[in-house]
């Protein structure tokens, strides 16, 4: 009965009403329901219900399981002040006093009622979440008769931690069982009729009869009900079945047993029954229920000292991206069999980026998040700078930052996982597939809103943010959601999307609009930032507080270079190539040697080209150490040339091949003789040159025409692989969409109630038009609610006439209400000839 009473309940509903549940739960509408009983029976299965419940915060959802719990199934709903009664009695208050344990001595004392001031103000929350769940049609019917929504009871196990009612706990036990049971209970009370169950039931109701159980038991027992009291109500007993009497209950459990206070529901698990639960609370539902969501509290930053400090680290953390690629475009690392980055080769990058392992590795999953990074192959293959990295490295600063940022908080994958361990004990490496979570992109997002609902300039604490988004989502509370909580804040830290903890304007600006909340306006961020209103993107408010890029660097007497500061992109890159990084901080201190100068002599500089970019950028003269290493460099490069044979080796100075021939560190290549400049080797063309180079030689590769083979950095690179599939924001499907899906439900539903026979085709020929007209005039139509006259290929081939009242288009599909079928269909666009208006 209740199921047809919901049926008929979301009829009665209003076009505004149904608008309104399918906006709010636009599962509801994936597809359109044939008629209003297919969408009451989509929505009360658990799947799509646990999902509207999931959306709830502590305060609503509890208001859903009072409901629960103090209505029954086929019972009569509960009127709005006795809802309004349970709850106050749960919100804290000083004229509340907090339960006790029961005495043995006494009954257990009732809480008293709310305050005035607490029922005051419970009024305007409860009434909004009312409001809210039956416009999400997860409550029904009028306030003085509400009720659950068919779906949630199932769904809801264990409501506000108490245990099922005593009449499905008792259920299932025997009848001679039960009797022993009602006549241990009742003791000369008189009984209410109908089965043993029901009486049973009716007794563990009464109050008074519970608590004076409790006071015949001992205080090891209580203090067992205790533990129960405010769930979880099922604890593990061995031999929970065990069949006991009041005269043969010995231990604190058989007790309990013999008196109906727990129940045994499997071999070696008890429950506590809902009644004595409600009893043991004192008749509280929930222990201590706020209708307003826990206030953030944490440290207290200077709002402009917090934004300049996000500011620097998201230019550094975009700088260390560049870095890795860069450095990647070189000495690329490979991929393991399994999926992604050795261990070896993450300590490797650590060292290289000197940043932390667990730093490290936040860089190389953003930037392969961010598409700038891929595997050439998924097994033995290398992990390189994709083709997109280079339309990004050109970018502005703030525009790179915020791709990487923006594709950090949509992605699926958890870097802080790097080096712990899978469930079957595999180490869980950089890049790995199984570093993808699921909730991860939404709990990040949800941290990042707490954080942006701050205050200016407040830092929350940890334990603040997971208290208010325990609040939020109570649902979903746990350990792994308070581990993905911590992860965020740090990773969040160190991509400059907060500063000291507390979230800039620019940080703010990158969450979704459904997601960001804007505190007072903060102080203006300092000079040639002044921008009191938080309009723009992220990478507009993020730009005027990046220091400005330099083209000059100081060269000096001892083969380094010092950068006073954030070097241009372009020099920066090229630096990079002629000279190792010696030490990083307010100003980097870079090194020159022979190494790094022959690696710009290998990707294409003349030793007159290194000397004229320095020149160029130098605000002092080259020094003439720089000049003469680089010039001697450049002598001896390219002297000895190796091809491919196996390998070759050819040199114009006779005696410097001599001397490679007796160098017994040249064994291994085992090298023969072929002409007084040219020596052939087995090895490949690569491992030559870099045993020569180890030997202390300045080799290049050459082609087999002849040509020098140059190793310029952007030649590595490999496609970028297709993006996965990023969190959305819950904000609601399109209202055109709902609006024509409504139109749909409605005529649907009446021609299901009404068995309205199917409209006959037109006459004539099958609308022929252009597919890009067609999908123009269908959008128009749904728009605007109007019918349509279409051709449509069956699977045969065959094209019939549709009359169609079209409610939403997505995925290569149209749904829409067929009048000449009576039905709604989905047709794929693909087989629609065209599209008409009907006549």
């Amino acid at each position: 009965m209740t199921n047809a009473e919901f049926t008929e309940w979301l009829r009665d509903l209003s076009d505004t009403g149904l608008r309104a549940l399918v906006a709010a739960r636009p599962e509801l509408i994936t597809p359109v329901p044939a008629h209003i009983e297919g969408l009451a029976i989509r929505a009360a299965s658990p799947s799509v219900t646990g999902r509207a419940l999931d959306r709830l915060n502590r305060f609503t959802l509890a208001v859903v399981e009072t409901l629960v719990v103090m209505t029954a199934e086929d019972g009569p709903g509960l009127p709005y002040d006795e809802l309004h009664r349970a709850l106050a009695r749960s919100v804290p208050s000083q004229d509340a006093s907090p339960p006790r344990p029961a005495e043995a001595s006494a009954p257990r004392p009732s809480r008293k009622a709310p305050s005035r001031d607490v029922a005051a103000g419970l009024g305007t929350p409860l009434r909004e979440a009312v409001d809210h769940l039956r416009a999400a049609a997860l409550i029904y019917g009028p306030d003085d008769a509400l009720r659950p929504a068919p779906g949630v009871r199932e769904v809801s196990e264990h409501p506000a931690g108490l245990g099922p009612p005593a009449a499905e706990v008792f259920r299932h036990h025997p009848p001679e069982r039960l009797e022993e049971l009602a006549e241990a209970v009742h003791r000369g009370q008189t009984a209410r009729g109908g089965s043993v169950v029901d009486r049973l039931a009716g007794l563990l109701a009464e109050g008074g009869i519970v608590e004076r159980l409790l006071r015949d038991v001992g205080p090891q027992a209580r203090a067992a009900l205790e533990e129960l009291a405010w769930g979880p109500p099922t604890g593990r007993v061995p031999n929970a079945r065990r069949q006991v009497t009041l005269e043969t209950a010995q231990s604190p459990i058989e007790q309990l047993l013999a008196r109906g206070l727990l129940a045994a529901n499997s071999d070696d698990s008890v429950v506590l029954p809902r009644e004595v639960g409600l009893v043991l609370r004192g008749g509280r539902v929930h222990r201590d229920l706020c209708p307003t969501p826990p206030p953030l509290t944490g440290t207290a930053r200077d709002a402009e000292l917090a934004g300049r400090t996000a500011a620097s680290q998201a230019f550094a953390f975009t700088r260390t991206v560049e870095e890795l690629c860069e450095r990647w475009s070189v000495d690329p690392p490979g991929t393991l069999r399994a999926g992604g980055l050795s261990v070896r080769d993450l300590k490797r990058t650590a060292q290289i980026l000197d940043l932390p392992e667990w730093t490290a590795a936040l860089v190389v999953e953003v930037a392969h998040a961010a598409g700038l990074v891929a595997a050439t192959s998924p097994a033995d293959g290398e992990w390189v700078p994709t083709t997109a990295y280079d339309g990004w490295r050109v970018k502005a600063t703030e525009d790179r930052w915020e791709a990487l940022a923006g594709a950090w908080l949509a992605g699926d994958r958890v870097p802080g996982l790097v080096g712990e361990r899978d469930d079957r004990d595999r180490l869980l490496n950089v890049l790995h597939p199984e570093l993808r979570r699921p909730a991860a992109a939404e709990v990040r997002l949800r941290t990042l809103a707490v954080l942006a609902s701050a205050g200016p300039g407040l830092a929350p604490s940890s334990q603040s943010v997971r208290e208010r988004l325990a609040f939020e989502q109570p649902r979903r509370r746990g350990a792994y959601r308070d581990q993905l909580v911590e992860f965020t804040l740090r990773e969040a830290e160190q991509i400059g999307v907060i500063g000291l903890g507390a979230m800039p304007a620019f940080g703010r600006r990158l969450l979704p609009a459904s997601a960001r909340q804007a505190p007072a306006p903060a102080k203006p961020a300092g000079k040639g930032a002044a921008r009191k209103s938080a309009a723009g993107t992220a990478a507009e408010l993020l730009a005027p507080l990046l220091p400005e890029p330099l083209d000059h660097l100081l060269l000096q007497a001892d083969l380094t270079a010092v950068a006073p500061g954030p070097l241009v992109s372009e020099l920066g890159r090229w630096l990079a190539l002629v000279a190792d990084i010696e030490s990083k901080g307010v100003a980097t201190v870079y090194r020159f040697g022979e190494q790094s100068v022959r690696r710009a002599l290998d990707a294409g500089f003349s030793a007159e080209d290194v000397l004229a970019m320095l020149e160029k950028h130098s605000t002092t003269p080259v020094p003439q150490p720089l000049r003469y290493l680089v010039t001697d460099v450049a002598r001896r490069h390219g002297r000895v040339r190796v091809g491919t044979a196996g390998a070759y080796v050819r040199c114009d100075d006779p005696g410097v091949l001599d001397e490679v021939m007796a160098d017994k560190r040249a064994v291994p290549l085992r090298l023969r003789r072929l002409a007084p400049t040219v020596v052939a080797s087995r090895s490949s063309r690569v491992v030559v040159v870099d045993s020569l180079r180890a030997l202390g030689y300045a080799p290049v590769a050459e082609s087999s025409e002849g040509d020098v083979v140059v190793s310029r950095a952007d030649a590595r690179r490999t496609e970028r692989p297709p993006s996965a599939r990023s969190f959305q924001v819950h904000s609601g499907p399109d209202t055109d969409v709902v609006a024509a899906a409504v139109r749909a439900l409605r005529a649907g539903d009446a021609a299901h109630q009404e068995r309205r026979q199917p409209v006959a085709a037109p006459d004539g020929q099958v609308p022929r038009s252009p597919s890009t007209g067609t999908i123009t005039v269908l959008q128009e139509a749904i728009r605007q609610g109007a019918r349509v006259w279409i051709g449509y290929l069956d699977s045969q081939g065959h094209a019939t006439s549709r009359i169609l009242e079209p409610a939403r288009m997505e995925g290569g599909y149209l749904t829409a209400y067929d009048e000449t079928r009576a039905a709604i269909h989905r047709f794929a666009l693909h087989r629609i000839t065209g599209v008409a208006d009907v006549g």
